[in-house]
């Protein structure tokens, strides 16, 4: 008998997915504790429907995430620091801090643990990768100015 599994069940499936299971199974153990429905035409459509919407939606993600990285790309942001003596920085420059900065010039908002930057101690200019998506990276400049 084919069911849609409406919660996971160990050793069958995860939620949302259409597996074939035996008759007795699904009506003694699986439709009793609602775990799962059986998948009649009905239940198949709704299935359908749900995978497409989840379709799109995946797809709108992974849109915006290339609209950003396209105004990201090739942007440079500058950052205050002070210095000691030697002209290394009190502290270091942190992502936190690039990507308040981006926020506030560039008007974008970047979530700092998906971006990747060397620590940054002296003077200088900088790569930063930003991580938008699975396989869509920005790669954006970092000015660390006095």
């Amino acid at each position: 008998m084919k069911v849609i599994l409406l919660q996971d069940v160990k050793g069958k499936g995860k939620k949302g997915e259409l597996c074939n299971v035996s008759d007795g199974y699904a009506r003694n153990f699986l439709f009793p504790k609602n775990l799962a429905i059986e998948a009649d035409s009905a239940a198949m459509g709704e299935l359908k429907s749900r995978e497409a919407a989840a379709a799109h939606h995946k797809q709108e993600e992974i849109d915006a995430a290339k609209a950003t990285a396209a105004k990201l790309e090739g942007k440079s942001v500058t950052i205050k620091a002070k210095a000691g003596s030697a002209g290394r920085l009190f502290g270091s420059v942190t992502s936190k801090e690039i990507a308040e900065e981006i926020k506030k010039s560039l008007g974008i908002e970047v979530d700092r643990k998906k971006m990747s930057v060397a620590d940054i101690k002296n003077f200088g200019e900088y790569t930063a990768e930003i991580k938008l998506y699975v396989g869509i990276v920005a790669k954006i400049t970092v000015k660390v100015t006095e």
